[in-house]
């Protein structure tokens, strides 16, 4: 299957900077029509205002998915200005690195509402305009973490694991409904993501200027949309880690272990 994306309509989450932004950037130059999502509304509207030339429509909500209202607002957004959805793309997300002891339960759930909660329930309000759309799809953005749970990123592994498994389940259940389901794994990419971090207090920091540059993840995610590919993984170190963890997970297990060790082996936990 090739899937043309000119004049497809598109919802974006997490659409104000990152990967959002670049892929929002990258679907308008392919002619699509737009609902772009975030909770800054400043940076939705210079977003807006660049892309002011685009031959498909571009419209803001101004947002949290987290919230219930919200994200009915957004797909009633979606129907009154562009008459429907052919995709979603559930990009949104937030993370924290830090050791799992040092927390407390209300990180773990505001990480799941954002990274979980909030996806799934939106995916739930677009089913009914995905069903009369055009090659319809949802493409969930999770991560390498959502393959292999990673030290110091607890909650946001947990979330994108549970991310992960919902996207194959709606794989199969979604079939009926002609709505295909896809999977993007990116590695470390170089983006605004580290600035909002619900914390940072962990023994090694993430190198995030060596990660990928956002507007190379957006074009491996619009290929993926076009080749309706079920599973992407984006970045060196992403594929390295996944494919080894895969055949060799009990190495991975002993190399991750004594590195944290290592790490804190001279603290009482």
């Amino acid at each position: 299957m090739r899937r043309s994306l000119t004049g497809r309509r598109l919802i974006i989450t997490g659409a104000s900077s990152g990967i959002g932004r670049a892929l929002a950037i990258e679907l308008a130059r392919c002619g699509s029509s737009l609902i772009l999502v975030a909770r800054s509304g400043d940076k939705l509207a210079s977003l807006a205002a660049e892309l002011a030339q685009a031959s498909g429509t571009i419209v803001t909500v101004t947002a949290d998915i987290t919230v219930a209202q919200d994200r009915e607002r957004i797909i009633e957004t979606a129907e009154a200005e562009l008459g429907g959805i052919d995709g979603l793309i559930n990009n949104a997300g937030v993370g924290g690195s830090g050791h799992f002891i040092s927390a407390d339960e209300a990180l773990m759930r505001q990480t799941f509402e954002t990274n979980f909660f909030g996806p799934v329930e939106l995916t739930r309000l677009a089913v009914p305009l995905l069903t009369s759309g055009t090659d319809s799809f949802i493409l969930n953005v999770a991560s390498m973490c959502g393959r292999r749970g990673m030290p110091a990123w607890p909650e946001y592994s947990a979330s994108k694991f549970a991310l992960c498994g919902f996207t194959e389940s709606m794989r199969a259940e979604f079939a009926r409904f002609d709505i295909d389901v896809l999977l993007v794994l990116p590695g470390l990419v170089n983006s605004e993501f580290s600035q909002h971090h619900l914390r940072d207090d962990a023994k090694v920091k993430t190198k995030q200027l060596d990660g990928l540059p956002p507007q190379y993840v957006a074009e491996k995610i619009r290929r993926a949309i076009e080749r309706n590919a079920t599973e992407t993984v984006l970045g060196g170190d992403a594929k390295w880690m996944i494919r080894l963890n895969r055949w060799f997970p009990r190495i991975v297990d002993r190399l991750i272990s004594r590195r944290v060790r290592q790490l804190y082996q001279t603290e009482v936990s």
